[in-house]
């Protein structure tokens, strides 16, 4: 047991008592032999500026939470629909604008055609939801098109689909953003000149509150999500009445899109573009089969069930503007000016109204945290990749509210950067949106055709006939995707794939190289070294922190030696006299520097020793122990260590070298000064 016991007598002459002291028990709790569990208070910062930072850090993103609390962070149905469904729900709030940009073009007879495209798109909305539900049973630990396709259709496959699903949801962050500032200044025309900095906000408002956990960003997310959901789907129902009761008209716009003049038709690439710009309407529905261990148990059938009514919300709501749209004669306006969304809730709430105000401050909240679906996605995959090795290893360490901090802080650092690059523009980012969705698409279905005929369960042939329709449908929406918007800049998305599977690879490989070299065999036993040690010390003289640098040494070998590199030769006599009678028995080499480096004539002062070490022996292994003055102020550490820590740098790395910081700290400025007891003086001179 770590700890003592400490008799104690009470007031009574017979009353005898044993407190058991147990040091560690305020920091871990004693949970076997060898083994203990730190309590929170084992990771409270020490120092004053630590603890400063640690209450700011409570503050934003609250207490820090511990792993078995991590099933309460879990999410239920309700929350859930809110966060992983505000992305594909509220793609309803400019995929029947997409349409109409296109078909504009054609002139009013085209517009007409809006619907058919809409309905084709919920048709295939409602093959892919069908695709995902299945997929969500079928792996439940989350990943997506990434795990059925590492699982089915191998390593390669699964990192272009990984690449995908990232670009896909960083562009989600961007387009979502985009959007909801395109709202708000439908409302306040004003704010057009600010969108990039009310973007930039939004984007870390959302960071913090990821940052805070998922079940806290639920109940923030939760409100504005169920609010757009009921004012869209009041605003369909009364468009569609007073369409069926004749009060339809159309609405006034003077800064509408001219029309185009008709001669060219309604041709097939006409169609096939127009699809393909509606077909954003289907981002975000791969979110909920990404993020399936987010759910309260039993997590596979509380995601499905929320995929499926996710559908069939987006596919009503979508379906439904466009058709009041059509209905009221709306069109797309020129940049800046009101968005169609905007269009068809004044149209049926009236421009003054309450609930139109409402509609638009609900849909731009919607489209502000449709952001969100990619904060719980983008991290989640990143973890996965950082798991299999194709990632850096930090994007799987979760932080204190046991989210992946390492993926949101990327994903909002990059979204902020193609929004200010692409200035805000939701219909310049559009053609890089939907290219890697459908890889995804295809890819997962794909893979899931494969998983059933391996399976071959009760039923497996029927599923697998749906992911097959499923994979033929999106990969051909897929090439007519990339086909029509490659000039637009869906060639960007086609270069970035491969640049993003290439720098996976490259990662995976060195992990791989450093783990083989970092190997141990199976057999091995260790046993106590064999090899030789060194010690050398980079004195500037003497002082506490040298004498204490110089006492590790000797812990470690009796093989010590201190290198003092010098510029000025009038100190270097000084300095060997002081050494020779306060440190005795450590030999001081003395080395000029007339170029006034440190760092080059210590290397290769260790070159030298290593060189004339006898070949017949092993190599011996070299201790280069540091001394370091550590101030209590961190201002005062920027005045120190500069030369210690570039000697650091260029050492790491040296074969057979280890480097040994010692730091000196003020706590006991007398232990230097007080004498030796007589016994340890007598042990000394021995």
């Amino acid at each position: 047991m770590i700890g003592g016991r400490r008799p104690l007598r009470g007031r009574k002459l017979a009353d005898r008592r044993v407190r058991v002291e147990r040091p560690h028990s305020p920091y871990f709790r004693y949970t076997g032999p060898g083994q203990l569990v730190a309590k929170a208070a084992a990771s409270v910062p020490t120092t004053p500026g630590g603890r400063f930072f640690a209450r700011i850090r409570g503050h934003l993103f609250g207490r820090p939470l511990a792993m078995e609390e991590e099933l309460g962070e879990r999410l239920p149905k309700k929350k859930a629909l809110a966060i992983f469904s505000s992305d594909a729900i509220s793609s309803s709030a400019y995929a029947t604008e997409e349409i109409l940009r296109v078909l504009v073009l054609a002139g009013a007879g085209a517009i007409l055609v809006s619907l058919e495209i809409a309905i084709a798109i919920s048709v295939l909305l409602a093959v892919v939801a069908i695709s995902y539900r299945q997929l969500c049973r079928a792996y439940p630990n989350g990943g997506g098109a990434y795990a059925v396709a590492k699982a089915n259709l191998g390593s390669l496959a699964s990192l272009v689909a990984a690449a995908a699903l990232l670009i896909d949801y960083v562009m989600t962050v961007a387009v979502s953003t985009a959007s909801a500032i395109a709202q708000t200044y439908s409302v306040i025309p004003d704010l057009y000149e600010f969108r990039i900095e009310i973007a930039v906000v939004a984007i870390a408002l959302i960071t913090i509150a990821n940052l805070r956990g998922l079940r806290e960003s639920g109940n923030i997310f939760a409100v504005p999500t169920y609010l757009f959901i009921g004012l869209a789907l009041l605003m369909v129902g009364l468009g569609v009445v007073r369409m069926a009761t004749g009060g339809a008209v159309d609405v006034q716009q003077p800064d509408a899109v001219p029309l185009g003049t008709g001669t060219e038709g309604i041709g097939l690439f006409l169609l096939l573009k127009a699809f393909a710009s509606g077909s954003v309407a289907l981002t975000g529905t791969e979110a909920i089969a990404n993020g399936v261990p987010a759910f309260k148990p039993p997590e596979s059938r509380n995601a499905s069930n929320t995929l499926v009514v996710m559908a069939v919300l987006l596919a009503v709501l979508f379906v439904g503007i466009t058709v009041v749209a059509d209905g009221f004669g709306i069109l797309p306006t020129e940049e800046g000016g009101r968005t169609v969304v905007a269009l068809v809730a004044t149209a049926v709430f009236g421009a003054g109204s309450p609930f139109f105000y409402a509609f638009q401050g609900a849909t731009a909240l919607i489209l502000f945290l449709a952001a969100n679906t990619s904060f719980n996605a983008f991290p989640r995959l990143a973890a996965l990749l950082a798991e299999d090795g194709y990632m850096p290893r930090q994007f799987s360490f979760r932080g204190d509210r046991l989210a992946f901090s390492w993926g949101i802080v990327l994903l909002a650092a990059i979204a902020a950067l193609l929004l200010a690059a692409f200035d805000g523009d939701t219909h310049a980012l559009i053609p890089l949106y939907s290219v890697g969705v459908f890889v995804c698409f295809t890819l997962s279905q794909g893979g899931m055709v494969r998983h059933w005929a391996r399976e071959r369960g009760p039923g497996w042939a029927g599923r697998a006939a749906v992911n097959a329709v499923g994979a033929i449908l999106t990969f051909v929406v897929l090439i007519v995707v990339a086909s029509v918007k490659f000039k637009d800049g869906a060639y960007l998305v086609v270069i970035l794939i491969p640049i993003l599977v290439a720098m996976m690879l490259f990662i995976h490989r060195q992990y791989a190289r450093s783990a083989r070299e970092l190997a141990v065999r199976s057999e091995y036993v260790a046993q106590p070294p064999v090899r030789e040690e060194r010690v050398v010390v980079p004195v500037p003289g003497i002082n506490r922190a040298v004498i204490q640098a110089i006492n590790v040494g000797r812990a470690v070998s009796d093989d010590v030696r201190a290198v003092f590199i010098f510029e000025d030769p009038e100190v270097v006599a000084s300095v060997r006299r002081d050494w020779e009678r306060q440190v005795p028995g450590v030999p001081l080499v003395v080395i000029e520097s007339p170029y006034r480096a440190l760092a080059g004539p210590l290397i290769a002062y260790l070159d030298v020793l290593d060189r004339a070490w006898p070949p017949d022996r092993p190599s011996p292994i070299t201790f280069v122990v540091i001394p370091e003055y550590v101030a209590k102020s961190w201002w005062e550490r920027l005045l120190y260590n500069q030369s210690a820590r570039r000697l650091r740098t260029l050492l790491l790395g040296r074969p057979q070298t280890v480097v040994v910081n010692v730091p000196y700290r003020r706590e006991d400025p007398e232990a230097f000064e007080r004498p030796l007891p007589a016994d340890a003086a007598r042990e000394r001179r021995a």
